[in-house]
């Protein structure tokens, strides 16, 4: 199993990484990342799966947002050597964190329907 990170970035995060604040808004503009967050948190984290759970999303486009998340430290790729090979990714400890911010916007539009 060979752990790897896209783009070459270090594992620990250096000061010219992305703040939390900008890690938030570009997760919530984007189209398809709330999506592939939660199918990962429910155990599909596998691309071809991703692909398929949801209608409309392109490999590139997929591929585009998982990128984005292991720069963001949120999601981990995990490579095992394998034929044919195959690639899961995981949430990081940063990412099960992060969730958690999703849950409380998830609890707050809840709330917000509820209560009108």
């Amino acid at each position: 199993m060979q752990r790897s990170q896209s783009r070459g970035t270090a594992k620990k995060f250096s000061s010219s990484q992305p703040t939390v604040a900008y890690i938030v808004e570009h997760t919530l503009g984007c189209k398809w990342m709330l999506e592939v967050l939660r199918l990962v948190r429910t155990g599909i984290n596998r691309p071809g799966a991703i692909t398929r759970a949801v209608e409309g999303l392109t490999t590139k486009v997929l591929n585009e947002r998982l990128s984005d998340l292991i720069n963001f430290g949120i999601l981990e790729k995990i490579s095992y050597p394998e034929i044919p090979p195959r690639v899961e990714y995981k949430l990081t400890e940063f990412g099960l964190k992060f969730i958690i911010l999703l849950d409380m916007i998830d609890s707050l539009e809840s709330y917000r329907q509820n209560s009108t």
